[in-house]
């Protein structure tokens, strides 16, 4: 069961059949990958908010009136969670690196802990900002 693409090259079989599944630790995998570019991005945002903070209250209120907006605070919290997820990540591949946690369920829990911690340290963080 091989069929052509259109510049006549055959497709993998796994491509063709029901051989591929859905996987959760791919989209951990891509998860982290995808919150590394967003704490890139993040970064650079915050890093532009001190030098804002640095040029004076004219600079500066420019722009908070950015931050303080509903897409700045969106982006604050992603940025948040992007920070909190990849930590998380971070830490299960540390384990990975030495060589714990490579079973098939422990890897499956093991991401569904991340996400669930990362979801849980975010709205801590965000709670504490705002009764601080």
């Amino acid at each position: 069961m091989t069929t052509k693409t259109t510049d006549s090259r055959p497709l993998s079989p796994f491509m063709l059949g029901p051989y591929y599944r859905f996987q959760w630790t791919s989209v951990l995998s891509f998860g982290h990958r995808i919150t590394g570019i967003g704490l890139s991005l993040g970064t650079a945002l915050l890093a532009i908010w001190l030098i804002a903070l640095a040029g004076g209250a004219q600079w500066y209120a420019a722009v908070a009136t950015h931050v303080q907006a509903w897409y700045g605070q969106v982006l604050l919290f992603a940025w948040t969670w992007a920070l909190m997820y990849h930590l998380g990540n971070g830490i299960r591949h540390l384990f990975w690196d030495i060589g714990r946690g490579f079973e098939l369920k422990t890897a499956e829990r093991s991401g569904y802990l991340v996400v669930v911690a990362s979801l849980l340290l975010t709205a801590a963080a965000w709670a504490l900002a705002y009764l601080a």
